[in-house]
């Protein structure tokens, strides 16, 4: 049965991020055609993931002593991961880059709004909560909210291709003093709509991924944010911390942030010659 105190979410992909510090000065005694084989192996193992319509694959250069390098795999499947981990272990340029952390979730649309909605509409056909014509009646309901245009195009859209990335995890607190669980529901969905509210204001600026992780990682949800432009990171968190969701019950964890690039420029990468580039394709900008 479900309870009326849990909102539903809607998921989608699977996502584990990988982040790794470089050997450089390692790398950098390798004779040059070693370098470059290498590079053409990394390339060709990693390629099909980024042209299959299952998974997909980020790569960014992070910024700080905290990582070089953020690895952001996407799948349909939890196995998926699993496979793609795998891949990337066995190349050979696995070797210089150590790793540091890693996060596990899977990208979700909060449905704070739709639940209750749907929770009223069910009231207003007398379903008794809990049998089972409530419970079909729900999932009809809910499978609607899938197939609206507003979240279709969220759920399966892939890794937003913008030039700065930043991420980072986070949990709502339950301590002693202040529970975000124990809140009522729609107290945490004023709460949650304000909180919205924010995020909106910075549309066409930001592409935010929220993705759960509640019983994959360490803390609830993480956060991932795409942007042209880096200092919009600092200004959309900043306001946010201003908010109630945020103020009184957010907890965050690490930041990482960094320059996203294409795959043709992991050799780039490696060898140090240069930032490494993003090359958008106009399908990709849509």
């Amino acid at each position: 049965m479900r309870n009326p105190d849990v909102p539903e979410s809607l998921d989608s992909w699977w996502i584990l991020h990988r982040m790794f510090v470089m050997d450089r000065l390692a790398w950098d005694k390798l004779p040059e055609h070693h370098r470059a084989d290498m590079i053409r192996e990394a390339g060709a193992a990693l390629e099909p993931f980024k042209k299959s319509e299952d998974s997909d694959l980020g790569f960014a250069q992070l910024l700080g002593h905290k990582a070089d390098f953020m690895l952001t795999h996407y799948s349909r499947n939890y196995e998926g991961l699993a496979h793609a981990q795998m891949v990337f272990d066995k190349l050979r340029v696995a070797q210089f880059l150590k790793p540091t952390t890693s996060y596990v979730s899977v990208l979700e649309l909060g449905l704070y709004d739709a639940t209750a909605k749907i929770h009223a509409a069910l009231s207003q056909r007398e379903l008794k909560v809990g049998t089972a014509e409530w419970n079909q009646a729900f999932d009809e309901l809910l499978a609607e909210q899938q197939k609206a245009p507003h979240n279709a195009g969220r759920l399966w859209a892939k890794i937003p291709q913008r030039r700065f990335v930043c991420f980072y995890p986070m949990d709502k607190k339950r301590g002693e003093e202040v529970n975000w669980y124990m809140l009522p529901y729609a107290d945490r969905a004023r709460l949650m709509l304000d909180h919205g509210k924010i995020g909106r204001t910075f549309h066409g600026l930001v592409t935010q991924v929220i993705s759960g992780s509640i019983g994959f990682d360490s803390y609830e949800w993480g956060v991932d944010l795409y942007a042209d432009e880096p200092l919009v990171f600092k200004k959309l968190i900043y306001e946010m911390r201003f908010d109630e969701a945020s103020a009184k019950y957010g907890h965050f964890g690490d930041f990482y942030s960094g320059v996203q690039f294409s795959l043709d420029q992991l050799g780039t990468f490696l060898n140090g010659t240069a930032v490494p580039e993003l090359h958008v394709l106009e399908a990709a900008k849509a």
